[in-house]
């Protein structure tokens, strides 16, 4: 019986997949792939370049193929089953990571190969992919003894599937809350956007009234607008225990168990921590590093957050009596805030923000920035009718890249957004595969009266995913394995936060900003509403994400080994860091993706990283035009040269100089 994962194909052939392809089609990928690496291990040729490092950056096609579909999909349209398969493959996918990275015969030849690799002509790319090869062996355990070796495979066995019950419990959590409002008087406050929208999640589920969620798109208005407080400490203390309650959900003995076996991996491997391990490869060097960039700016920072509260407390005190102010107050107060010092509002603001517009606006700037067009595609296949696709043309009309749009919430899609690959791009022997990329959102639906109408994060977020798509879209490498995002995670969010820069440029805002009824441009006073506004409540912001980072470094920097209280160990962590009242109820750690399921354990902190390269980044735009095209050429080669380059060096060579905090303090308004 033929299997279309397991057939050649150049797109993805969704349509034709059934969910019990993937596992007996990962299975045998992996046999295939195992023969390929047993076939360069076993060369009887002298080791080079050509017959062992790129012979391996070739091997094992089908298997990333169908991989990639796989883990994409059980992320954007999971079932139960899908779960159920990735509890069963990831097992054997480690096992097989390991049976690589522990050969041998195969780390002799990779290791002959880069001793004497000045012998051979070696492009600085290949030079770079060769190291890469080097490293990533002696990171990850050639060096052990057998016994050694057997102890990490049981190790990372482990830990993959810890990690992905984290995730599939918090995907359950998520799922299972629902509010139920019957009482039309309980929605005082809400946007009418806000209650159409719970009422047809209500009609989708055969029930009256209206209905409200922990997605992103039901959640953040209801917190935001809600004027009934005790309906907002519910969904807040919904939100905030999400893998923290008693039942089969709760994460906190998943965590201990991962942060103890990252912890022993990282020893096993002459580290001194899982963050010692993780940051050798990336900006910061070091755990130190780390915690000195989040502290000074805590310090930095914190004062003015403290002074946002105490005002938004008075405010809450003198307008509605609230009195302590409690962190389910925070958004609602914080936007009657902002419309009384700016009169503006998510409501004013979505009529300029029609999803389609602001597509549109993201093709346009890349377009001026690059020469990128885009082009809608109906004849690739995709994996949900929300989805679109769309051919990415270069200046002269060649086609680099293909890609996916996925943006509304569904059950069987995680919470959030983020931008992943089909399929990196590559030229080996000048055989060009483009890139496959994909956006993945979960934006305010349209209903049946209006279309989908965004708010202004949810405008950032797209600008901000499709900057890491501009990072894959545009990859100009040899080798896959080196292309697009595959960058040092300190750097990897430069492209993607530097692009959200446009979302309060006038120039940029009046190519797509526009009424989704009149076709209005957002008028000025609005746009400058906008940009007064940015700042508003950065300071909170700003201590908020460090105590995120914060909190990963304390998770992952010293041995956890005595942490028997997840809950203490948190509420400790955020003592320097706290600006409301202890929350006894609620847990952050236990819901925490990035680090516990994601790629970001020990490298949370690049979010603010990333924002100082990005602050600086578009300060040179903003000195010289923000379609600047000399500019944008350097900028472009910045992210066409993927992992090819140091990324300092990279960032040096675009910017003509080091990052340094002052751009990002000065345009949050933290320093004058």
């Amino acid at each position: 019986m033929q299997n279309p994962l397991l057939e050649k194909f150049e797109f993805p052939p969704f349509s034709k997949i059934k969910t019990v392809d993937y596992k007996p089609a990962i299975l045998q990928a992996i046999e295939l792939a195992r023969q390929e690496i047993d076939s360069i291990a076993n060369n009887s040729e002298t080791p080079n370049f050509r017959n062992t490092i790129e012979a391996m950056e070739l091997s094992g096609e089908t298997l990333n193929r169908a991989t990639s579909i796989f883990f994409n999909l059980n992320s954007a349209e999971t079932t139960d089953e899908m779960q159920q398969i990735a509890q069963e493959i990831s097992p054997a996918l480690s096992e097989f990571a390991n049976d690589i990275r522990l050969n041998q015969h195969l780390f002799e030849r990779v290791k002959q190969v880069y001793e004497n690799r000045e012998n051979e002509d070696l492009t600085d790319e290949q030079n770079y992919l060769l190291s890469k090869q080097y490293k990533s062996f002696a990171r990850n355990g050639a060096n052990l003894s057998p016994e050694e070796q057997q102890k990490l495979r049981e190790i990372d066995k482990e830990l993959a599937q810890l990690t992905l019950k984290f995730g599939e419990n918090v995907l359950a959590e998520t799922n299972a809350f629902h509010l139920q409002i019957d009482d039309k008087s309980l929605l005082e406050g809400l946007p009418d956007y806000v209650k159409n929208q719970a009422q047809e999640t209500a009609k989708t589920q055969g029930k009256t009234g209206w209905i409200f969620t922990l997605q992103a798109p039901s959640y953040l208005p209801f917190m935001q607008y809600a004027k009934n407080r005790e309906l907002r400490e519910k969904m807040y203390l919904a939100n905030g225990t999400k893998g923290f309650q008693e039942n089969a959900f709760n994460n906190e003995k998943n965590i201990l168990k991962i942060v103890n076996l990252r912890h022993q991996r990282a020893k096993l491997l002459g580290y001194k921590s899982h963050a010692d391990y993780v940051l050798e490869e990336r900006m910061a060097k070091n755990p130190e590093t780390v915690n000195e960039f989040l502290n000074d700016l805590l310090q930095k920072a914190k004062p003015f957050a403290e002074k946002e509260i105490e005002n938004l407390s008075k405010f809450a005190k003198k307008t509605e009596g609230i009195n302590p102010l409690q962190p389910w107050d925070h958004a609602y107060f914080a936007e009657k805030l902002k419309q009384q010092k700016f009169s503006l509002s998510d409501e004013e603001l979505k009529p300029y923000f029609k999803l389609e517009n602001v597509i549109n606006g993201a093709f346009e700037v890349a377009k001026k920035l690059f020469g990128l067009q885009f082009v809608e595609n109906a004849e690739i296949d995709t994996y949900h009718p929300d989805v679109k696709v769309y051919d990415v043309l270069d200046a002269q009309n060649n086609r680099i890249s293909v890609l996916y749009t996925d943006f509304f919430p569904r059950p069987g899609k995680r919470p959030g957004a983020w931008m992943t690959t089909f399929r990196d791009g590559s030229k080996v022997n000048n055989h060009q595969k483009i890139p496959q990329v994909s956006i993945v959102c979960n934006f305010t639906p349209p209903t049946a009266s209006t279309p989908s109408l965004l708010t202004f994060l949810e405008v950032t977020t797209l600008f901000h995913e499709f900057g890491h798509a501009l990072h894959a879209m545009l990859a100009n490498t040899t080798y896959e394995s080196l292309a697009g995002t595959n960058v040092y995670w300190d750097f990897v969010e430069l492209p993607s936060q530097f692009l959200e820069n446009y979302c309060y440029e006038p120039e940029a805002l009046q190519l797509f900003a526009k009424h989704y009824e009149t076709g209005e441009i957002i008028p000025q006073d609005l746009i400058d509403k906008v940009k007064n506004a940015a700042n508003f409540m950065e300071g909170y912001q700003t201590v908020r994400q460090l105590s995120f980072g914060l909190l990963d470094m304390a998770w992952h920097a010293a041995d956890p080994s005595g942490i028997d209280d997840v809950y203490q160990y948190e509420q400790q962590t955020f003592d320097s860091t706290r600006l409301y009242p202890v929350m006894h109820r609620t847990n952050m750690s236990t819901s925490f993706s990035h680090i516990f399921q994601g790629g970001y354990s020990s490298g949370y902190y690049s979010y603010k990283w990333a924002e100082v390269l990005d602050a600086d980044a578009f300060a040179y735009f903003k000195e010289n035009g923000i379609f600047n095209a000399e500019i944008a050429k350097k900028y472009y080669t910045l992210l066409s040269s993927g992992g090819t380059v140091e990324p300092m060096k990279l960032y040096e060579n675009f910017r003509g100089k080091k990052p340094n905090n002052e751009a990002l303090l000065k345009r949050a308004g933290i320093l004058r």
